[in-house]
């Protein structure tokens, strides 16, 4: 991975490469991380982990520039949550349909979808947002666990913390998150 590290740091420099040669070293993992996350998603969700990872990676490069693997794998962390969330606003957008929820006639037996419903992500958002304005760092281990499907050791090093620090970290932003959702995430 030094060399994810070597790449993020030319691009910095403004290599204008770096950014095809970043993709090839990094689309693997973005694609697990996305199969991760949208395995959680409704089934018959329009998006696949190729779309995912395609559409942040898209969001990503030319925007901003990064200190290293963890604060890009961090930033597509939220660039993936970003735009679940924006996918979970339009299926809920009364003009698309609102609470109306998608059937396929051939699976008419399915007592409910897999998931969490649009509400309960457009909650948690809010209150994901509201949780990182007081505890940024812990709201980053949320999202790199939650939206980017990472187990709580590849978290404390993403994020450069120890195992215990992490797994604090995550306790509290669960038992915060909790509270604010009044229990519905």
């Amino acid at each position: 991975m030094a060399a994810v590290t070597e790449v993020l740091a030319a691009a910095a420099r403004g290599d204008a490469g770096a950014a095809a040669e970043l993709l090839p070293l990094v689309y693997a993992e973005l694609r697990r991380l996305a199969a991760a996350r949208l395995a959680a998603e409704r089934p018959g969700h329009t998006l696949d982990p190729t779309g995912l990872v395609h559409e942040a990676y898209l969001r990503l490069v030319g925007n901003q520039t990064f200190d290293g693997r963890g604060h890009f794998f961090a930033a597509a962390a939220e660039a993936m949550r970003r735009i679940l969330v924006e996918a979970a606003r339009r299926r809920d957008a009364l003009k698309r349909g609102g609470a109306m929820t998608r059937v396929d006639v051939t699976e008419l037996e399915v007592a409910a979808p897999s998931g969490p419903p649009a509400e309960e992500l457009l909650a948690l958002d809010a209150a994901l947002d509201r949780f990182a304005a007081e505890h940024p760092e812990k709201a980053e281990m949320v999202k790199l666990r939650y939206f980017a499907g990472l187990t709580l050791d590849e978290a404390a090093a993403a994020m450069g913390v120890s195992a215990a620090t992490a797994k604090r970290h995550w306790a509290y932003a669960r038992a915060w998150l909790f509270r604010a959702v009044g229990g519905n995430v």
